[in-house]
């Protein structure tokens, strides 16, 4: 499968990285253009190529947001993203006047809410925002059983069973937490299951004790 990439920082880069390895095609972009990414292409191997944000969107059959919260408005026109699956990873994090990071409260909405209010007519699923960056470097395997879970969330079942699968190629196990509005709600940053490591059985008994 071909898959877009935008945004090489710790989750992009260590995404691109695994879906390399496991066999597909990627595409990276970041802010500062493809010259930029020479050195992790070629870390990466050659499956991965370094390109625009506008070239990712196009190559992608499926397309991984990257990116901080703040950059989510230079993102290419809306009507290039119609009909893909899009990934979005992002959190509504901000950094407040000394440069802390801080969540940004959107009320009765989520960030992929918001997000595809920018990008209508995409297949968004909301998936790699809810495990620390190390986690996803370092913890895929091979076994099944001790595969570590990698939520997701979206109103749009067959795309949600696409990126299930390239979760699975990848080394970890997809666990879906709902549609776009509630599921997403659980995956946002604060919540009991955000950046907590966990097996499939401990994050079904987790999702189980949300309210």
């Amino acid at each position: 499968m071909n898959i877009g990439v935008i945004g090489s920082g710790n989750i992009g880069a260590n995404a691109a990285k695994l879906f390399a390895q496991a066999g597909h095609k990627v595409a990276i972009s970041n802010s500062k253009g493809p010259q930029s990414l020479s050195q992790l292409v070629s870390e990466i191997g050659p499956n991965a190529r370094a390109a625009t944000n506008e070239e990712v969107v196009r190559f992608g059959d499926v397309i991984l947001l990257a990116i901080p919260w703040s950059q989510r408005t230079s993102l290419p026109p809306a009507q290039m993203f119609e009909s893909k699956i899009v990934i979005d990873a992002t959190n509504p994090y901000n950094k407040d006047q000394n440069g802390n990071f801080q969540v940004e409260q959107l009320n009765n909405t989520t960030s992929s809410e918001e997000i595809l209010k920018q990008i209508p007519g995409t297949r968004l699923v909301k998936g790699f925002n809810t495990m620390y960056f190390e986690t996803l470097k370092t913890s895929s395997k091979s076994s099944p059983d001790e595969r570590l879970v990698i939520f997701i969330a979206g109103d749009d079942s067959e795309a949600k069973g696409v990126v299930a699968q390239l979760i699975e190629d990848i080394g970890f196990a997809a666990v879906d937490t709902g549609f776009l509005s509630e599921g997403g709600r659980r995956q946002q940053p604060g919540s009991p299951i955000y950046n907590v490591p966990m097996t499939v059985e401990q994050a079904k008994q987790a999702l189980a004790n949300l309210p």
